[in-house]
């Protein structure tokens, strides 16, 4: 895809300074530009740069006055970094905007769907799926009976949605992710055996989430298990059976939450963190990576630590952790020069 500086400049409202027939098809660094690259510079310490690129446009601040020579085409704005932020969403919708059923996908029966449908090569659509409009879903993606998918999805390839699964619009689903798998439930026997307990919940979805790659959201035993609006995901991260995700909470990669935990809203949860089950944790809690949770967390507590417990008291902590081999030293001197004494007192 070829952008013009005149194109350019409607989508930001900006103003151009060179030639307004300057074509880019694709995006650099400033300083690693290159002829047919569009960039930006927002930042004074990295205006040296401009002299050198070679990228066809610049978008820069309406501040900014050369002082020397410059071959790039500028397009000036109030806010150089948040303009070039609207280009990459643009840009990266106007990549994403496929539509048609491409060959060896398959519809089965009473599936509806909206417009601009996207299904990839080797999909396949169970019966009673209802999609919106402007769903993308990439090949080699399975989406089972009975799923609710809202408009504005994009589901990258090699994503398996299972049964009942209810999703809300304008969310990604990342490559590798599995949606509504059985939740970890089995009730042990008297030989010591395992028999399994039908999981026969759902996994609800609200809009605006993101979910990483690889990311493993289980079915809700009875009921369902819920990630609310505006939650996002990291790659790699295991949500087990009946767990509540509030809204705009986020989370890094690798962190596992057992069943039946309830996390509130606009949580920040670190990589590697481990949530024990049926917990509840409060509204703008921040955990720290690696942390392991293991009792119920109150509202704005920070933590670190594993078990976790108050971040100030770990970090006060930690200091007497790193030098704990130095203080072992200095106590076994002065016990050394107290039994010395006592013994000196003594005779």
């Amino acid at each position: 895809m070829k952008f013009t500086a005149e194109q350019i400049s409607e989508i930001v409202e900006g103003e151009i300074v060179g030639n307004p027939k300057a074509e880019v098809f694709t995006l650099s660094k400033i300083e690693e530009g290159k002829k047919g690259s569009l960039t930006f510079l927002s930042n004074p310490k990295y205006n040296h740069f401009i002299y050198s690129t070679e990228a066809s446009i610049t978008i820069v601040n309406d501040t900014f006055v050369p002082e020397n020579p410059i071959t790039t085409t500028l397009i000036k704005v109030a806010d150089a970094y948040l303009s070039f932020s609207k280009l990459l969403e643009y840009y990266d919708q106007a990549k994403g905007s496929k539509t048609g059923i491409e060959a060896a996908s398959v519809i089965l029966d009473n599936v509806k769907y909206g417009e601009n449908l996207y299904l990839g090569s080797f999909s396949y659509i169970s019966s009673n799926v209802v999609l919106g409009n402007n769903v993308k879903i990439y090949p080699n993606s399975f989406i089972g009976e009975n799923v609710v998918i809202g408009n504005n999805v994009t589901i990258f390839a090699g994503t398996k949605v299972y049964s009942e699964t209810e999703i809300g619009d304008n969310c990604v689903i990342h490559s590798g992710t599995i949606i509504g798998s059985d939740g970890f439930g089995f009730a042990p026997n008297k030989d010591k055996t395992f028999s399994k307990i039908p999981q026969i919940g759902n996994v609800i979805i609200e809009s605006d989430v993101e979910i990483g790659a690889c990311t493993t959201i289980d079915r809700a035993t009875m009921g369902s298990t819920i990630i609310r609006k505006g939650v996002k995901l990291d790659n790699q991260i295991q949500i087990a059976h009946n767990v509540e995700i509030g809204e705009n909470t986020v989370i890094a990669a690798q962190t596992g939450i057992a069943g039946s935990t309830k996390i509130g809203n606009n949580c920040m949860i670190g990589g590697q963190v481990g949530i024990a089950g049926h917990l509840k944790i409060g509204n703008n809690v921040r955990i720290q990576a690696q942390s392991g949770v293991g009792r119920n967390i109150k509202d704005g507590e920070i933590l670190q630590g594993s078990p976790s417990f108050g971040y100030t008291d770990y970090f006060k902590s930690y200091v007497h952790f790193r030098n704990f081999p130095k203080i072992m030293k200095e106590f076994e001197e002065l016990k050394k020069q107290i039994m010395n004494l006592k013994n000196a007192n003594n005779g």
